[in-house]
């Protein structure tokens, strides 16, 4: 009897690891924070109130004043001295409560430090990441509801990633920290409490996702779904719903804006013949824009049997009354009736 027990016992698989993405950027930060002294912590409450999302939750403990730093409530000081602390030598993690206020530091972020690199032709690095949450959260209105995606995207010199899932945020602060280049990470308010498989590979001190490569998150045929942030898990919940109805989506997580993978999603789209952008951003000079853009002047323009069609917010400023909200953000019908209508079903 004790031998059948062992063998049944040993048959059973391990209960994955679950992680919020607030703990996977947790652990990412602690573990560089640990590796390399030249990388500390700048922000708003990111020290003895642990961050005002709870973020940097024990680091100060941890680190103490000199790595993990409160600041006054001056974005444009505080990405200052990041910036120059950058150029010095160290490695700075500059936290904006919401990358809204980002707008009062835009100066040294595209000034400062995009183009310092190619106008010190190559001399100066600026290895600095700017990091904290972007795009719609829950009833904070217009002002603090916006998608940074485009604006940061489209400047030279920056490197831009956005996060969905516990292991994107993990592997993708990590290279971030580690890149000699400013990096501006985009995280999202919402999916900071979510909780996510955590394969062991991420659990690693050595984990790594490579910045400027997307991730195919479901294998499909009929048509490609590409988007980025939270809307990715958006996606993946209308390629479920639409499988049952024999309509097999491949959904890309973008992961980096900037630069973009479009390899992966011209790969797909000559798979599956048609093409839907996701992002909860803004139409004009969007994310899928551009992508919609750079497929029609490639090679896989030629494969697409319908026009690529794009699934963005509303091209209005964030209404604060709930349901004005939800009309005003991609959900998940939107997605299913978009690619319903590219397949012509």
């Amino acid at each position: 009897v004790s031998g059948l027990l062992r063998r049944r016992f040993h048959r059973t698989t391990p209960a994955a690891l679950q992680m919020t993405v607030r703990d996977a950027i947790n652990q990412g930060m602690d573990e560089e924070l640990e590796r390399d002294e030249k990388v500390f912590l700048l922000g708003e409450e990111v020290a003895q109130y642990d961050g005002a999302y709870k973020v940097s939750r024990g680091l100060w403990k941890k680190y103490g004043d000199k790595r993990i730093i409160d600041t006054p409530i001056s974005e444009m000081g505080f990405a200052g001295i990041a910036v120059g602390a950058a150029m010095a030598g160290l490695r700075p993690i500059c936290e904006f409560m919401t990358f809204n206020f980002s707008m009062q530091a835009i100066d040294q972020v595209i000034n400062s430090a995009a183009k310092t690199y190619y106008m010190s032709g190559g001399l100066q690095c600026v290895p600095i990441v700017f990091r904290g949450p972007n795009g719609a959260s829950a009833g904070v209105a217009a002002q603090h509801s916006q998608c940074f995606a485009a604006w940061y995207g489209h400047c030279p010199g920056l490197k831009v990633v956005s996060p969905w899932n516990s292991e994107d945020a993990k592997g993708l602060i990590k290279s971030a920290i580690r890149d000699n280049n400013p990096v501006v990470v985009l995280e999202n308010e919402l999916m900071y409490g979510v909780p996510f498989e955590f394969p062991t590979e991420a659990q690693s001190k050595d984990f790594l996702i490579p910045i400027g490569k997307a991730k195919v998150e479901r294998q499909g045929t009929h048509i490609t779904v590409v988007s980025h942030s939270r809307p990715v898990g958006h996606c993946l919940e209308a390629a479920t719903v639409l499988s049952k109805e024999g309509i097999e989506c491949e959904v890309i997580n973008m992961r980096t804006i900037r630069p973009m993978d479009i390899d992966t999603i011209e790969a797909s789209v000559m798979k599956t013949n048609h093409l839907i952008t996701v992002e909860g951003g803004w139409p004009q000079f969007g994310v899928g824009a551009e992508i919609c853009a750079r497929i029609m002047e490639g090679p896989a323009f030629n494969f697409l049997d319908a026009p690529a069609v794009r699934v963005t917010g509303a091209d209005v400023p964030m209404p604060y009354a709930k349901i004005l909200e939800d009309n005003s953000v991609p959900q998940v019908k939107d997605i299913i009736f978009a690619i319903k209508k590219t397949l012509n079903i």
